[in-house]
């Protein structure tokens, strides 16, 4: 149900791109949708079965490839041209033999697109048409990415106008690219949501799901809804800010880096094993970091670089192998401040523990911030809250005495433990000021 910050539905400079910027030499690969000797449904990339071992995002795609994954999501054409490794984005997953799904951006009503504007649905298929002109023979090209929760994260998904428009914007893109399928993503699996797609969407050849704590179940929950073509479970990741219990107060309690580590494995084996009959595979969310709630809940990178467990959770579901380096592993973090209220001023120890698989020595480092109060829907961008380092008194390690902030209100405590060889684990709990 989450993706990174989107680009506005008007961005006329999709077409300037197109126009001053050659996409490169036509050397296509054709990508088709077949059925297997058991009649599940397989891609076909240069007449061979591909399974998606895919991660959401345009980072860290030499560790991706060397941990076992072979493609990756982006949500908006133009990040494509971002440079990575001083090539473009696209180049170098060719370079690397990654696959994109090459996302295409939809309007979202959020955002301020009409889809009774004549107007404005004209841009938006001009937009369509020149992004599949120019990227159409480039040979990352795996999958169109038509729109990612374009119907809205909390609608029912019951309303025409959206499905209908995406049922022309397929056509479009089809017309102008034969060889690779369409696929459009949906925030869950709404039955709703799907039941307007098959009246109103027959273009449509990949259904992708956004799923968090219901992950499991997507592919047998669209398929309960009527859906028989072919699915991917488009972002999937721990359960969601909206799924897990909250303070007393309301703050979402972050699942532990050993939670999410062990979720993301058992959701990829889960989907392959149920839904071996139209699944295409997955995309894991989110490959890089982002604040979203907080600055660790959905990332499976530090800001600074390092990895956390559940990449190589991934790693693990992806080869049947560990990689060579391992994330220590939290094991304890407990304190009296722990989902608990207290005045201003007051000091208050943090102890936790950690092993590492090779035994690395381990560093740590903590922080306190304010509880995010920018928070948005569907991924949009958020704000990071401020920090308060003068709450920290003394740090030793795998222990910490801190002061609580003077000023009343909803705070949270990061731990974050690091092994030098690019391997860390990241935890937090929620607490709250009050008085004076």
């Amino acid at each position: 149900m989450i993706s990174p910050s989107p680009t506005r539905w008007c961005s006329l400079a999709l077409i300037a791109c197109a126009m001053l910027f050659p996409a490169g030499p036509a050397s296509a690969i054709e990508v088709k949708l077949g059925k297997d000797d058991k009649g599940h449904f397989v891609l076909l990339r240069e007449g061979q079965p591909y399974f998606i071992r895919g991660a959401g995002g345009a980072d860290h795609l030499t560790l991706l490839k060397e941990h076992g994954g072979n493609s990756i999501r982006t949500w908006g054409i133009e990040t494509l041209e971002q440079k990575v490794d001083g090539k473009r984005l696209i180049d170098r997953c060719a370079e690397l033999g990654l696959t994109i799904s090459t996302g295409i951006y939809v309007g979202h009503e959020r955002h301020g697109f009409n889809y009774s504007n004549p107007a404005q649905i004209q841009r938006q298929r001009e937009n369509v048409r020149a992004a599949v002109r120019k990227y159409k023979d480039h040979p990352a090209v795996l999958v169109w990415g038509l729109g990612n929760e374009m119907e809205g994260p909390t609608s029912d998904g019951r309303d025409p106008r959206i499905w209908k428009e995406l049922n022309e914007l397929a056509a479009i893109v089809k017309a102008e690219d034969p060889t690779h399928p369409v696929m459009t993503v949906i925030a869950g699996a709404v039955p709703s949501k799907v039941q307007g797609i098959l009246e109103h969407y027959p273009n449509l050849d990949i259904l992708g799901v956004n799923a968090y704590a219901g992950a499991g179940g997507a592919a047998a929950a669209v398929k309960a809804a009527g859906w028989k073509k072919p699915f991917v479970l488009a972002e999937f990741g721990p359960s969601g800010h909206w799924e897990v219990p909250k303070t007393k107060w309301g703050a979402p309690i972050e699942p532990s880096s050993r939670e999410k580590a062990a979720g993301y494995f058992a959701m990829q084996r889960t989907m392959i094993e149920d839904a071996a009959d139209i699944s295409l595979g997955s995309y894991c969310f989110v490959w890089g970091q982002k604040q979203e709630t907080t600055s660790t809940w959905y990332g499976m990178f530090l800001k600074s670089g390092e990895k956390l467990p559940q990449v190589d959770a991934m790693c693990r579901a992806w080869t049947d192998k560990w990689p060579a380096n391992r994330c220590p592993k939290v094991t304890r973090l407990e304190s009296e401040l722990k989902e608990a209220v207290f005045p201003p001023g007051q000091l208050c120890t943090v102890r936790a523990e950690a092993t590492d698989p090779e035994g690395d020595p381990l560093t740590w480092q903590w922080t306190v911030t304010a509880e995010s109060t920018d928070t948005k829907v569907g991924g949009d961008k958020e704000s990071e809250p401020p920090s308060f380092p003068d709450a920290v008194v003394r740090a030793e390690k795998d222990q910490v005495v801190l002061r609580t902030p003077t000023k009343p209100g909803n705070y949270r405590v990061f731990a974050i433990v690091r092994d030098g060889k690019g391997g860390a684990s990241a935890e937090n709990f929620c607490f709250r000021v009050e008085g004076r």
